[in-house]
């Protein structure tokens, strides 16, 4: 399938992918991800080993749109709970003593 990432015109496959991404540790992930066999990568370090481009050059939404058409499933990282506001772990209220 043709494929435009960062203006350039990219020929993939579901195939050609997993075999790039299959000796690939995944990175964290903070944002959106792509699930890829039994693993979940960023969508940008998929990007990075399959079209070769530095990251900054195309956006997680080209990758995203690329990634699904060719048949991936790709979500949104959970956001993590942040502490109330406030309050920090390992805070003492020194007011009671």
């Amino acid at each position: 399938m043709r494929c435009v990432i960062a203006r350039y015109p990219f020929d993939l496959s579901k195939a050609e992918v997993e075999m790039s991404m299959e000796n690939v540790r995944p990175e964290p992930v903070t944002r959106e991800c792509v699930v890829i066999g039994d693993r979940v990568y960023p969508v940008k370090q998929v990007g990075v080993v399959i079209t070769r481009q530095d990251p900054r050059d195309f956006t997680a939404a080209e990758m995203v749109r690329a990634l699904v058409r060719l048949g991936f499933t790709c979500r949104t990282a959970p956001q993590q709970p942040s502490p109330a506001p406030g309050l920090s772990y390992g805070s003492v209220d020194r007011s009671l003593g």
